[in-house]
């Protein structure tokens, strides 16, 4: 059996609190960041580590774009 293509929980319910600051978010960098046009290995090395882990958007997120492909 292949390897799941979700990341861990990815689909939450429409009624769960909170959902609005992620609407905001893709609003807002959807048309800034650059599209994936192309499929690669999206499973990071540290992966099994960040699982469970909180506050991750807090922690990790950066408003630079990445390279694109």
């Amino acid at each position: 059996m292949g390897e799941p293509e979700c990341p861990v929980e990815p689909n939450l319910p429409t009624t769960e609190s909170g959902l609005e600051q992620w609407l905001e978010l893709n609003a807002t960098f959807s048309g800034q960041w650059p599209n994936v046009t192309r499929k690669e290995d999206q499973t990071p090395a540290d992966a099994d580590e960040m699982k469970g882990v909180e506050g991750k958007y807090d922690k990790f997120f950066s408003p630079e774009p990445g390279a694109g492909d």
